[in-house]
Formats: structure tokens, C-alpha cells, sequence
């Protein structure tokens, strides 16, 4: 079940990331705002989309959405600091280009975000 479940959450997140990666080139290369703040504006646009998805099609979770929500909020701002500090460390201490340094934070945030997503957003069991 959690390789299928893993397999929609990335899915839903390619939806999410890509909304994210939309803004921040915007952002970054049309507007010449910084990476990091451009990066976590992408991030919070990516987190209403993966919301969403996530509550429907990838968890299928009958949890009330106002108890859901705040609880994938809590989530999803624990992984914006993580994607946040990731940008600020590779893009200004090790002066990596945005884009792959973008790539990278990705990973760590989304590791972080389907598991709290899994085991305390979306789960029902044991209510």
C-alpha cells in the first residue's frame, strides 16, 4: 500500500512542485526577486495545490478539513523551513545556480512532507 500511496503523493507533489518551479523562475529570472524569497513564495502556492490533491486522491481522508488543514499547515511549514534554509545554504554558501539548488531542497522537503503527511495529517487510524 505505500509504494502505491508514495507513487500518488509524488505524483500530486509533481503537480505542486511544478506550480512552485513556475513561480520561482517567474520570480527569480522575470522579476530578479532572491531565490530564497522567491522560493518560498513557489513553496506556499505549491502547498495549497498539494493540499488539495493530497486530501482527495493520494490519502483519501475522511479527517475533517478543519482539523486536517491546520495540522498539513503545521507540516508544511516545517518543510518550508527546510526547503528555505536548504535554498539560503546551497544557493548563498555554496553559490550553486537555483534551479539544481531548488532540485535538491525539493528532496529534503518532500521527504519530510509525506511522512508527516502519512502518519499524522491524513491518518485516521486509531480515532
Amino acid at each position: 500500500m505505500i509504494n502505491c500511496q508514495f507513487l500518488r503523493f509524488a505524483l500530486v507533489g509533481g503537480v505542486g512542485t511544478a506550480a512552485h518551479y513556475m513561480l520561482l523562475i517567474v520570480m527569480v529570472s522575470g522579476m530578479g526577486i532572491n531565490p530564497v524569497i522567491s522560493s518560498t513564495a513557489g513553496f506556499i502556492l505549491g502547498m495549497v495545490v498539494n493540499y488539495l490533491l493530497n486530501r482527495r486522491f493520494t490519502f483519501h481522508s475522511r479527517r475533517a478539513h478543519r482539523e486536517a488543514f491546520w495540522r498539513f499547515v503545521t507540516v508544511a511549514l516545517v518543510g518550508m523551513v527546510i526547503n528555505s534554509s536548504a535554498m539560503a545554504l546551497f544557493t548563498m554558501k555554496m553559490d550553486l545556480h537555483y534551479l539544481p539548488a531548488q532540485v535538491l531542497a525539493t528532496i529534503l522537503a518532500m521527504s519530510w512532507n509525506f511522512l508527516g503527511s502519512r502518519h499524522w495529517v491524513f491518518n485516521t487510524a486509531g480515532e
